[in-house]
């Protein structure tokens, strides 16, 4: 798989993607389950200890690519966070969640 994944209309500097990309994986190796509800949102199930990092990924992800939408929710003690794309980003979501399910 393409360590460049983010799509054209990105607007982090390709310089920063790999640093995102490490923060993404550092993330998602705490995932404890990965669920898709439909092709354009997919389920991260993560401790909540990482909640904060999370949201902060989220969020620093939202102002380079405006497609993202994250929610949080909870899942048990756990946190539920949601990450949807409109279709014409299925790729990108389809990216993520092989990520997640790489071995670190």
């Amino acid at each position: 798989m393409s360590e460049d994944w983010a799509p054209k209309t990105c607007t982090l500097p390709t310089v920063d993607r790999p640093l995102r990309i490490a923060e993404f994986d550092r993330l998602f190796a705490f995932v404890l389950r990965a669920q898709r509800s439909g092709p354009t949102q997919l389920g991260l199930v993560l401790p909540r200890h990482v909640e904060a990092a999370a949201r902060d990924l989220a969020r620093r992800e939202s102002e380079c690519c405006s497609f993202f939408a994250f929610e949080f929710g909870s899942d048990g003690g756990d946190v539920l966070m949601c990450v949807t794309v409109p279709p014409a980003h299925i790729g990108v979501l389809d990216a993520i969640e092989a990520r997640c399910g790489r071995p670190r």
